[in-house]
Formats: C-alpha cells, sequence, structure tokens
C-alpha cells in the first residue's frame, strides 16, 4: 500500500516519501504548513488513492479528546427514564461513539484526519497520547475495551499556532509542507485550470509572488488565494494588459482582495506602489 500521488493533488517526491513512511511505520503522519497549503486536502486524496474511506475530526477551540473517544448522554436517558422509556435498560443506547470509536471498529482499514489540532487546548494531543499509540481504549460506562480491528491511517495537520509536546511529537512521524517553487506552482494551476494560457499564467504569477515577497505582510497570500484569485481572473475575463506594467514595476493587481486578507496588509502594499511610483 503505497502512495504516488494522485490526479487531482499534486504531490512533491519528499511528500509522497513522508506518506509512505507514516504508513511503513504505523505512526500518524504529523503535517504542518501555512493555511491554505492543501494540508486537509492531502487526506481526502490520499484515502482516495488507496481506496480507504476517510473519517474527518475537525477541531475546535472547545474540542476535547473525550470528544473522539465517545460521549455518555446522561440527560437523554434521564428524560427517556422519567417517560418509561424501554431504552434505558441498555446503556449502549446513550452511549455517542467518536470518530475514533468509528474508525477502530471499522470492518475495513480507514484513513482518519485529526484536522487543525493546533486549535485545542495544550492538553488536547497529551490526552490522545495512549490511544493513538496503543489504538485502544477503555469505555468505563459500558465497562468494555475498544480496541482497533486494523490500524487507521491517521493524518494530523496543524497550522503551527502553538507548540505541540514532545511526547506527542514523539509518536508521529513529521512534514512540513513547503511552499510551492514555481514549477511546482504551475502544475498545482494545470490541475485546476488545464486550457489556462502560458502568458496569463506567467504574469498572474510575477504579480502573486511580487505580492507574497512583500516584508511586512501579517498574512502572506497561500496557494488556494492564489487559485480563487486566478478563477476570478477568468470569471471577470481580467486582460493580460492589467497584470503587465510596461516598466516591470510592482502594481495593485485587479481584484488584490482576493490575495490580501486584511487592511494592514492592503495599506502596506499602496504604500509600496506609490512609493514606487514617486521613484520612476
Amino acid at each position: 500500500m503505497k502512495f504516488q500521488g494522485s490526479e487531482n493533488y499534486v504531490a512533491t517526491q519528499d511528500l509522497m516519501l513522508a506518506v509512505n513512511a507514516a504508513i511503513t511505520l504505523q505512526r500518524p503522519l504529523l503535517v504542518k504548513g501555512e493555511p491554505g497549503t492543501g494540508k486537509t486536502l492531502l487526506a481526502e486524496e490520499v484515502a482516495t488513492a488507496l481506496g480507504m474511506p476517510l473519517l474527518q475530526w475537525h477541531i475546535k477551540s472547545t474540542t476535547k479528546a473525550q470528544q473522539g473517544l465517545y460521549e455518555y448522554d446522561a440527560v437523554s436517558r434521564l428524560r427517556d427514564s422519567q417517560l418509561g422509556d424501554e431504552r434505558v435498560k441498555d446503556i449502549h443506547n446513550y452511549i455517542v461513539r467518536g470518530v475514533l470509536w468509528q474508525a477502530f471498529t471499522a470492518e475495513q482499514p480507514v484513513a482518519l484526519l485529526i484536522d487543525e489540532i493546533d486549535k485545542a487546548d495544550i492538553e488536547f494531543p497529551n490526552d490522545l497520547l495512549r490511544e493513538l499509540d496503543r489504538m485502544e481504549f477503555y469505555c468505563y460506562e459500558t465497562r468494555e475495551m475498544i480496541r482497533a480491528k486494523h490500524r487507521p491511517l491517521v493524518f494530523i495537520t496543524s497550522n503551527n499556532e502553538k507548540e505541540l509536546p514532545d511526547a506527542f511529537l514523539r509518536r508521529c512521524f513529521f512534514h512540513y509542507i513547503k511552499f510551492p517553487e514555481p514549477e511546482t506552482m504551475k502544475q498545482i494551476v494545470d490541475v485546476h485550470f488545464p486550457t489556462l494560457k502560458s502568458e496569463l499564467l506567467g504574469a498572474a504569477m510575477k504579480t502573486f509572488y511580487d505580492v507574497r515577497n512583500l516584508p511586512g505582510l501579517k498574512k502572506k497570500p497561500s496557494t488556494s488565494e492564489f487559485i480563487d484569485w486566478l478563477k476570478l481572473l477568468l470569471a471577470e475575463e481580467i486582460p493580460l494588459s492589467a497584470l503587465q506594467s510596461a516598466d516591470q514595476k510592482v502594481a495593485v493587481p485587479p481584484l488584490v482582495g482576493a490575495l490580501l486578507k486584511n487592511e494592514q496588509d492592503v495599506s502596506l502594499f499602496e504604500k509600496l506602489v506609490f512609493m514606487n511610483q514617486r521613484n520612476r
């Protein structure tokens, strides 16, 4: 079972090696990188390429590790007991299975995505150490040990907003998705816009990397934002001339709001353009 890329996802050689290393070692693959570099999409494409169902657990700031295992709905059980419902005799009716329970008890191997783990409390990764390491956990309400029938292929993504515990990192295979080089970016664009003219792509990429490389940006535009920007350029039929300046100096690109997402960065960029125009 090896991942060799897919038609819908441009995976670099080192990324494919990382996925296959995690499969071989049977360890979770911890993927870090800037937002918008395709971390979540990687799990989806690997699962599709390997013919595995994908279970997704999107983490929020309020998410607790226990929710990934199971939750006991005591309120519903109390209500049903007051109504004389026969269901109250079996506690299993009030156990809500989390994504880890579902992954462990699946009849076939599955892929499991734990998305944006760094959003949760700092103790969240530590609370999952044993479960991800031993592939088992104990349900106290039903007094049963839940063991994985098949070890799931686990993907964990992080935007690097906070440091993860060393004990957790030790149990993962780590890969950082670097921002795509221009050649890789061309391949990514070709997946989304196979008929895009090379002249327009070249001008758009120059503008995009000029904006991205501007020092002092609070939020650099990502791959997904570049794709969205290209989609807008095509939808609005923006001419090639609008992306090119005769003297090759920096200019405010059309629909810049697709690339820069806060007023501080827009203001910084406009000041740079103004300074360039004064120096002509």
